[in-house]
């Protein structure tokens, strides 16, 4: 049956298009929402929405999704900056840009990385789910970065046993967060759970799963602080919610909380953190072996605004 949301709007999708910001806020296409809307599936404040209605900051959204047809399935699809950093027998290695999912899911229509390895020839395991068969970790659709993918059963089983367990496997972020941290080095231990107003999003809160962000500081800026994060959990969220915690958000984050001034400024629509290295125990060989990711386009310029003088 069709599944029912409510949200409250916030801040920073009030003045956008109804169509344009509900799919910022759910992470999918702009025309899947407005069939949504043209539909009569989305309400503002108890009001049915047009699509281009400005959304109201803290005005309460109903929407209704529609029943998926069929499970998600993993579409061939060639994604533009969208690169192969390694690949063996057993694993893939790949630097994912922004805008793509990790794996099919229902309500998101967008580019995918299993679509992207499919549509170049690149074979995975049919170990885990149909829809996300060599998945190990994931990033966010707004994160970009290193990732790893198992193309082989005995890496699949592996690779989600360091993940699970927190072993064999580093995981390194490089984030730009608005002021100064303080102290300028430390480690952040702060459960996390599911935001009690708003189930997209995430928040520090008693009796959530437990949650350990380490950072240090890179560089410092007039008004920002480039930090490299060595994740010990991996929360969905985890470092944007641990630093908005501290009122630190990310640079861009607006959901989180972050300045939306400061966010044009260096030209950002999504949050600056990127997944810079990974580092694991090779399923296979058994030796350590680390893939570098570098900063994208957006992050790169948004560092040379942060550094101009």
């Amino acid at each position: 049956m069709a599944e029912s949301r409510a949200y409250h709007v916030p801040d920073g999708l009030a003045g956008l298009r109804a169509d344009a910001g509900i799919a910022r806020l759910l992470g999918l296409s702009r025309t899947a929402v407005a069939a949504i809307i043209d539909a009569g599936g989305a309400t503002l404040d108890g009001r049915p929405l047009v699509r281009s209605e400005r959304l109201v900051a803290d005005g309460l959204l109903d929407i209704t999704l529609p029943e998926p047809d069929v499970a998600p399935t993993v579409v061939p699809q060639m994604v533009e900056g969208l690169s192969i950093l390694h690949e063996d027998n057993d694993i893939v290695v790949v630097d994912k840009p922004v805008g793509v999912a990790a794996h099919p899911s229902p309500g998101w229509s967008g580019p995918t990385v299993l679509g992207a390895l499919a549509a170049v020839g690149v074979r995975v395991t049919t170990s885990g789910a149909s829809e996300r068969q060599g998945i190990v970790q994931r990033l966010d659709v707004g994160t970009t970065g290193v990732m790893v993918v198992a193309k082989s059963e005995h890496a699949y089983s592996v690779l989600k046993d360091y993940f699970r367990h927190r072993r064999d496997v580093e995981k390194v972020y490089h984030a730009v967060i608005q002021g100064y941290p303080d102290p300028s080095t430390g480690t952040i231990d702060a459960p996390i759970g599911r935001h009690p107003k708003s189930d997209w999003k995430f928040a520090v809160m008693a009796g959530g799963r437990e949650s350990v962000t380490h950072y240090e500081t890179v560089e410092a800026f007039r008004s920002a602080t480039l930090v490299e994060v060595h994740l010990e959990t991996g929360r969905t969220h985890q470092i944007r919610v641990h630093f908005s915690a501290l009122h630190h958000p990310c640079v861009g984050d607006l959901t989180y909380g972050a300045d939306p001034v400061l966010a044009a400024k260096v030209g950002l629509d999504r949050q600056w953190l990127h997944a810079r290295k990974l580092g694991f125990v090779h399923p296979e060989g058994g030796q350590w072996v680390e893939y570098v990711s570098p900063y994208p386009a957006d992050l790169q310029h948004a560092l040379d605004v942060l550094r101009a003088p």
